[in-house]
């Protein structure tokens, strides 16, 4: 490790449990656009409430984010780390490295580190390292494609979308081979795995084994956070318990990370005292040549325009009148940024739904006969066909009415 690197190590909040109370970092959101759906994100803007990955109130271009650091600097003087994380993948967007170059030439003394999915990462790694960045955190929920499938909704690469095993193993491969290139480089890369119990919490240990085998610094276990609007918006946390039983266990195998706060992508300050909105829209206002604080926060942009399927439990096409269990036929639709498209009518044999374990067979084959839709909207669900349906990946959105504009609204959120 360079000498240089190794000083910084001291001075990094995330790397280091030490240092997260005497100096901060610094996330600027100059990259929108993701090259993968993750069954547990939700990319919104301006929610200045919620603190989580993949959020932010604004997208700074590069220009804009160096101005910025240059008013967070003379308030913080003990900044010490500028990371991009999002909202979207760094690696997935042009201004990333934009503004890695300009930060890196004005800001020598800053440590720059930046946060990806991977995906993008072996041809990649030796830019990244090009530009100045020195510590990497990736993020790898799972080393196996069938643990992966069930995580990952898409992937996008080169042009094409990939689904299922498929996707995850593409997605898995260029996590490896991204890895492996940075540690030969010299980086210090943290894995950050996000614990989803029932999906891949019996598969984590594993995982970790795969990645010490990279050379990998630092693990962070990171407790699913259920989010509205996702296929996992159904799913339970882990529990501090069970996270703290397998980091304990895992911790044989490699350093754990275990003072992550879960930021932003737009945090500021140190870690667990977020300064965000004490700097807001400060890149743009103050700069005087970037966008008037109305249009700083441009829709969500995403790297492809795919249709996705959603199934409406109704009776009669028209109106959503009818619960998961109890309903006769699902029309179906394509949702796309182009529109919506009624595609085709699924019908239900409702004679055969008893109770028991004959009711769950029931709902299995509603489940069967919806599996390529991502989206459910019912009447009312019971207790057993959501968990059944959180299970399968699906997203349940209850509603009631006129089948119209806002029933498809939050799908491509």
């Amino acid at each position: 490790m360079e000498k240089r690197q190794e000083d910084a190590l001291k001075e990094h909040p995330c790397y280091n449990e030490e240092a997260h109370r005497k100096f901060a970092r610094m996330h600027i959101p100059v990259a929108p656009k993701c090259n993968i759906q993750c069954n547990y994100c939700n990319r919104k803007y301006d929610c200045s409430n919620e603190s989580r990955p993949g959020v932010t109130s604004e997208v700074l271009s590069p220009e804009e984010a160096v101005e910025k650091i240059r008013i967070v600097k003379e308030k913080i003087p003990y900044l010490t780390v500028i990371g991009i994380a999002g909202p979207g993948d760094p690696l997935a967007n042009e201004e990333t490295f934009r503004t890695l170059a300009l930060v890196n030439k004005e800001f020598p003394d800053l440590t720059l580190c930046v946060s990806t999915n991977g995906l993008a990462l072996p041809e990649n790694a030796q830019r990244l390292y090009d530009l100045g960045v020195r510590f990497l955190t990736v993020t790898m929920n799972a080393s196996d494609p069938a643990v992966g499938e069930r995580i990952y909704d898409r992937v996008q690469r080169e042009g094409r979308t990939y689904r299922g095993e498929e996707g995850a193993g593409i997605l898995m491969k260029n996590q490896i081979e991204g890895i492996k290139r940075c540690v030969d480089l010299g980086m210090v890369v943290k894995i950050n795995i996000v614990m989803i119990p029932g999906i891949n919490d019996g598969h984590i240990p594993e995982l970790v084994k795969k990645v010490r085998s990279l050379g990998v610094y630092i693990v962070n276990i990171l407790p699913l956070i259920p989010v509205d609007g996702t296929k996992f918006s159904g799913r339970r946390a882990p529990t501090s318990e069970e996270r703290k039983k397998l980091m304990d266990a895992c911790e044989i195998d490699v350093k754990m990370m275990r003072h992550c706060k879960q930021c932003r992508a737009d945090a500021v300050g140190l870690l667990g005292e977020d300064r965000s909105s004490e700097f807001m829209r400060m890149g743009s206002c103050q700069a005087g040549c970037g966008p008037s604080p109305e249009n700083s926060m441009p829709s969500l942009i995403e790297i492809e325009n795919e249709p996705v399927r959603v199934a409406v439990a109704t009776s009669d096409g028209k109106n959503i009148d009818s619960g998961f269990g109890n309903a006769s036929r699902f029309d179906v639709y394509s949702v796309s940024n182009d529109g919506v498209k009624f595609l085709h009518t699924v019908s239900v044999d409702t004679k055969k739904q008893v109770s028991g374990e004959s009711h769950r067979e029931h709902i299995g084959n509603i489940l069967d006969l919806l599996n390529d839709c991502s989206t459910i909207v019912v009447k009312e669900i019971g207790h057993m066909p959501a968990k059944m349906s959180a299970e399968r990946g699906k997203t349940i959105r209850i509603s009631s009415g006129k089948i119209g504009k806002n029933t498809f609204k939050q799908t491509l959120m």
